[in-house]
């Protein structure tokens, strides 16, 4: 149980590993500049282990990605289970052919009897400027992949949650989390306490309309769903928490409910998360809904390194709340 009644993203990650270690001896970490001695991590998240459970369990590695993920598969292969961080997510392109040809399909390749238990930490976002080579959300490439869990945590007793499930999954997890998010602030988890994959939370209950969103998008519907109440528009807010497999039965019976949804991301709108789960809703809904589903996301470009462009880029409160209200009136 943690001390603080409120913590960070970055302390219940660091905590979540922690105490996947200190109960599994077989949880090992690998990544660039992992270990103390060069940091514990860019942003913290693994400060202190390598401290603790030694340098052959928390190791800093090369810049070298494809590395770092091909080890990751092959301790998996031997009974451990590796948490392998790609720094970047537009890093992970680097190393796509470990990723997807033999993370993800090693099980489907063996009749089910080899499984690559990895999960792959990356963090992303717009909001500092890093530009379009370190920006992006690609989970819709990683979605799309048969054999892959995709995980977006928005909070910190989530993020402690979906890790600890992630690391316990028997499947290659990429798990995501949000550059801008990572100092923000929520109820402190429970150590110990599983969020499950696949299950996602209703935020705040509404009769108007759906928003369904994910990682730092939360945070910005949370605002939005606020400023809606002011207008006399009742929201319901869907955190997803894991985008593939999504919660399909909680999505389609709110949707139902409203007759009304709009799914966000920062994620380029097209092809993206939000086509999937429009059509499904489109096809499951038809003739119940009282608006066409509407999805709002980045536009098809790069991140712009610019910042007023990059403030443009991805959706905020005030353009969510805009997109919601257009479905009521």
């Amino acid at each position: 149980m943690s001390d603080k009644d409120t913590t960070t993203i970055v302390e219940a990650l660091n905590l979540a590993l922690t105490d996947a270690m200190a109960d599994d001896g077989k949880v090992i970490a690998l990544g660039e500049d992992l270990a103390d001695p060069e940091g514990g991590g860019v942003i913290g998240v693994t400060k202190g282990l390598s401290t603790r459970f030694g340098d052959t369990r928390v190791r800093s590695t090369p810049i070298a990605e494809q590395a770092i993920i091909g080890a990751a598969i092959g301790a998996s292969l031997v009974g451990y289970r590796p948490v392998a961080e790609i720094m970047l997510m537009n890093f992970t392109a680097v190393a796509m052919d470990m990723i997807v040809n033999h993370a993800a399909k090693l099980r489907f390749m063996s009749g089910g009897q080899t499984h690559v238990p990895i999960v792959i930490r990356t963090m992303t976002g717009t909001g500092i400027a890093n530009g379009g080579q370190h920006s992006d959300y690609l989970e819709a490439w990683f979605a799309h992949t048969a054999g892959m869990k995709v995980v977006a945590p928005s909070n910190p007793a989530d993020a402690y949650g979906l890790l600890r499930s992630a690391i316990e999954d028997d499947d290659p997890v990429l798990f995501i989390e949000n550059i801008i998010a990572y100092r923000s602030t929520g109820p402190a988890p429970k150590s110990g306490s599983r969020v499950p994959l696949g299950k996602a939370s209703t935020v705040h209950e509404g009769s108007d309309v759906t928003i369904v969103a994910y990682s730092r998008m939360v945070q910005e519907a949370i605002a939005a769903v606020e400023a809606l109440g002011k207008e006399g528009v009742s929201a319901e807010l869907i955190d997803l928490r894991t985008v593939s497999p999504w919660d399909r039965k909680t999505v389609m019976a709110s949707a139902a409910k409203t007759g009304r949804l709009l799914i966000v991301h920062e994620a380029v709108t097209q092809f993206g998360v939000g086509a999937e789960i429009a059509a499904e809703v489109s096809s499951e809904l038809f003739g119940k809904l009282k608006k066409p589903v509407r999805r709002l996301g980045g536009p098809y470009a790069p991140v712009p390194f610019s910042k007023p462009l990059e403030s443009a880029y991805a959706p905020d409160a005030k353009r969510i709340a805009e997109a919601a209200l257009a479905l009521v009136r």
